[in-house]
Parts: structure tokens; sequence; C-alpha cells
């Protein structure tokens, strides 16, 4: 008889899941170290670690074929796997000794929609390394290796809100960060306690600019800090307004430092709000932020305004543009009972003005980055 060989076991795997996000208030505040209050979603990407082959490798259910590498080469990969590689190649650069493996991801986020679902790949494969290899990291250095990959791995000048949201998020609850700190918070957000229920609608509007306008908005408010004499326009109180805008002179600078100041504030008055347990009364700040947006910040397109007019018409306490603008999605605070409705008519609008049809869809606060158990 021939001997026959024990059957190998498969290789020890470790998922991660980290969420996408929905920014509730406080849009380009970040990068400015003032005030967000985002929450997780209930979409989000899942990455499994597996040690064990030849260099590291990076698949995708979202794309065809693998990447394998043995170099720290951003550029001799595709795009995707800048962010699946990048916290391999950073930890690698610092003296960790990272073995060969494989690593897949599988995301639900929808792209290019302002949800976040570049941090959430991000945040779930830090999350799964760090539990793979025993890394021990805690909750500042996941949070750096997260950026950093953003930051100096692709080199999206991202300001840290969607990393921190990823990995701290509270389930039930919003997040309170400050930025220049960036210390967190939960912050009780019981929609259905309320009778209340949050939209999102992806109005699927192509992103126009968004890069280079991102960036112009960026320097501007950092040119209106040096004129103002202070390290980030934070630090410029609703009660120094007045005398900023005059200060500044020109059109541009005044718009993009009032929308920064001004947000800064409903951001606060939305967390007074929503630990008073007043959630139906942040709607006109939902509203008026958008606004700002689109009047001072000028980061709004046709498709997206109407979306917030048509929610707006049909019964929405507040809403607003969410994300980085130029595109992507608008939440809406309604009445649990008036959703349908309420997509109904933003559809009716999209179509009477030839755009693409939207999606609508409800979103809870959920949980951070975490690991799965098999």
């Amino acid at each position: 008889m021939t001997a026959q060989s024990s059957p190998q076991p498969a290789p020890a795997s470790t998922r991660a899941l980290a969420p996408g996000r929905v920014n509730l208030i406080g849009e380009h505040t970040d990068y400015n170290d003032g005030f967000v209050l985002p929450f997780a979603l209930g979409l989000g990407c899942t990455a499994t670690v597996v040690l064990g082959g030849e260099g590291w490798v990076a698949t995708s259910a979202q794309q065809d074929g693998e990447v394998a590498t043995t170099t720290c080469a951003p550029s001799a990969v595709p795009g995707w796997a800048t962010y699946v590689l990048g916290p391999i190649w950073l930890l690698a650069d610092r003296g960790v000794d990272v073995p060969p493996m494989r690593i897949h991801v599988d995301s639900n986020v929808p792209l290019g929609a302002g949800l976040s679902s570049s941090a959430a790949l991000v945040c779930s494969v830090v999350t799964a390394l760090d539990e793979a290899l025993s890394l021990g990291l805690g909750a500042e250095e996941s949070l750096a290796l997260s950026r950093a990959v953003e930051n100096d791995v692709v080199g999206a000048p991202t300001g840290g809100m969607d990393q921190l949201v990823s990995l701290r998020a509270v389930e039930g609850h919003a997040l309170f960060c400050d930025m220049r700190s960036l210390e967190t918070s939960p912050v009780p957000f019981d929609l259905e306690a309320a009778g209340l229920a949050m939209v999102v609608i992806d109005t699927r509007a192509p992103h126009r600019h968004v890069d280079g306008e991102y960036a112009e908005r960026r320097a501007g408010c950092e040119e209106a800090a040096r004129v103002l004499g202070v390290p980030a326009l934070r630090d410029v109180g609703a009660d120094d307004l007045d005398t900023a805008m005059e200060r500044l002179g020109e059109d541009r600078l005044q718009r993009y430092v009032r929308h920064v100041v001004t947000e800064n504030d409903r951001v606060l008055a939305t967390v007074d709000l929503l630990r008073g347990g007043d959630v139906a009364a942040i709607g006109p700040l939902l509203t008026a932020s958008h606004a700002s947006m689109r009047d001072d910040f000028a980061i709004s397109v046709p498709e997206v305004d109407a979306a917030v007019d048509a929610l707006l018409e049909a019964g929405a306490l507040g809403a607003r543009m969410t994300g980085g603008g130029f595109g992507g999605c608008v939440i809406g605070l309604l009445p649990r009972a008036g959703v349908e409705h309420a997509i109904e008519v933003v559809t009716q609008r999209f179509g009477d003005g030839g755009w693409q049809e939207p999606t609508g869809f409800l979103v809870t606060p959920g949980p951070g980055a975490h690991v799965v158990p098999d």
C-alpha cells in the first residue's frame, strides 16, 4: 500500500471590517483644525489576511486578477492596490518584519459617492494586519498609519476625519471629532427613538474637477489664515467674523472663512442638541450647512442642489450634501413614514432634469473597525 500524506490545514486567516461614513455636519472644517460630526455606515470593507506564500499579494472582489510584489513601490501597482499594500510598505519602512501574505478585500461602500470608501478600505487592512501580526497598535498608532497610507502613499490630501470615524465610531452614535487634538467623543444619535430616519441619496453626479477644486479650497483657507495671523481658521470665532471680513478684502477668501467659521458653530450646536435628545431640531442646521457649501464655499452642483430641494419639499426636516463636494451624496432627516415618498420625489425631480436616476437608502450609525470572528 502507498502511504497517504496527511491533509495540511489551511493557513489561518484574520478578517476585519471597517465602515464607510456619513458626515452628519462639518464639511471642509477638518483641515482647518475645526470640528466634525460623522457617523459610521452599516456599509464597509472587509479585509482578510492570510499569512504565507511568496511576496505580498493583494486581491479584490471588485477588481480582476491579483497584484503581487516584494517591493515598496506605489508606482509599480494599480491605484486600488496601493491602498491595500500601503500599510505593509509603511510597516516595512519602519522596521517591522512583515512576512509574505495575501490580503483580499471586499467592499460594499459605493465608490465616488462621498461615503469614504477609501478610508474603509485602508482601515480594514490596518485593523486586520494589527491582529494578524500581533502589532499591538493603539488608537493613535492605527490612526497615524491609516492617514499616512492615504496622505503619503496614495497622495490624497485627506484631513483625517474619514479615518477617525472608521476606526473609532460607536454604534448608535455620531462621533464628535476635534481635528486639532484628534480627540473624539460619541454623541447619542437615536433616530428610531425620535421617530425619524436618515436617508442617503446617491445623486450619481460625476465629480467635476474635484481634485483641483479641493486643493484650491484648502490653499485658500491656508492663505486666509496667514492673512489673519492665526494658526488655522478654527481660531477665528463667530464674534471675530466681521473684523476678519474687513481684513481679508478679497471676496473669495471672505466666503471661505465665513463658511468654515459658521460651519464650526453649526457642528457645536448640533452636538448640543443631540446630547439634549432633540434630534429633530438639528434639521435647520443641516439645511443651513448646505446653503453655506453652495453659496460661500461653492462646492455644490445642480444635481445635488436639486436633491436637497426635493427632500425639503417632500417633508425633510433638514438636508445637505455630505462629503467633499462637486457631486456625490445628499442626506435628509425625515419622519420615518415619509421616506418612500421623499425618494420618489427626488427620483421624479431627476427625471425632469434629464439626469441619471439616483439611488436612495436608509442609514443608521454603526460601529467602527473591528476584527470579525471566524
